[in-house]
């Protein structure tokens, strides 16, 4: 099972501070949501953990062994996948082919073994094909595994890049605003789909701002205010915290 820990974790880019000293950790089957104004440093994390941003100071651990220096490849191999605030599908591919694309990070043949179309290579491409055909079934899209990415609505282009994520086999999904856009009925499904998620055992961290997905399927919160951590606890505890009011959900009333 997997769990992954912030410790201490700053970023900054010259004079500018994007995080600073945040802690905190992700437990196996949780679904834990980071919430704060634009700005806060939530996308950062997820850009932390991932690879694709270097931190100045403290540390993040997976299963207790070091995320720092690693590659976004290679932490996606460790069993850490996420989505993106804006879609990032390949849009001229079917759905089906976009969620084997990603599967393709736990094959095994050669090069040489795809161009010569080797038993091995076959039935490792039936399998990506199967479990990808699986992912899709997951996130209720497998009546649309033909469908080219670009020719689909909106809402189900956000379940795609779900599916996708899916089809890489993560032990920790990252969403980043996955309810971004969607309608009523369909934020409804979606936090159907991701207590599904930590159903399986996958552990969850959510950046959204849609406070009803938020406080609805979350298990615990992590607030941050200008890259810094102002309080963490169940959304009961968040919800009743002043400097969150003050902060964020105050702000939001606000306005």
């Amino acid at each position: 099972m997997a769990h992954l820990c912030l410790s201490d974790v700053s970023v900054h880019f010259g004079g500018l501070q994007a995080l600073t000293e945040v802690s905190f950790d992700l437990r196996p089957g949780e679904i834990l949501s980071l919430i704060g104004p634009n700005g806060a440093g939530k996308t950062t994390v997820f850009n932390v953990i991932t690879g694709v941003y270097k931190i100045s100071g403290g540390q993040v651990t997976y299963d207790g062994a070091p995320l720092s220096g690693l590659r976004p490849h290679h932490i996606l191999a460790r069993g850490i996948a996420r989505t993106f605030q804006n879609i990032r599908l390949f849009t001229a591919m079917t759905a089906l082919e976009n969620v084997m694309v990603a599967r393709h990070c736990r094959t095994r043949a050669s090069v040489l073994g795809a161009v010569l179309r080797t038993p091995t290579q076959r039935r490792e491409e039936r399998a990506v094909r199967e479990r990808a055909l699986e992912a899709l079934a997951f996130v209720g899209l497998d009546s649309h595994a033909d469908t080219v990415a670009k020719n689909m609505p909106y809402g189900l282009q956000r379940r795609l890049e779900i599916a996708r994520a899916l089809g890489s086999d993560p032990k920790t999904l990252l969403l980043d605003e996955p309810a971004a856009g969607l309608n009523p009925s369909e934020s409804r499904e979606l936090m159907e789909t991701i207590a599904r998620i930590a159903a399986t055992g996958k552990n969850v961290l959510l950046v959204e701002h849609d406070m009803s997905v938020v406080m609805n399927v979350s298990h615990r919160l992590v607030v941050l205010d200008h890259g810094v951590c102002i309080c963490q606890g169940s959304p009961d505890e968040v919800r009743a915290n002043p400097q969150v009011i003050e902060a964020y959900l105050g702000s939001e009333a606000d306005g």
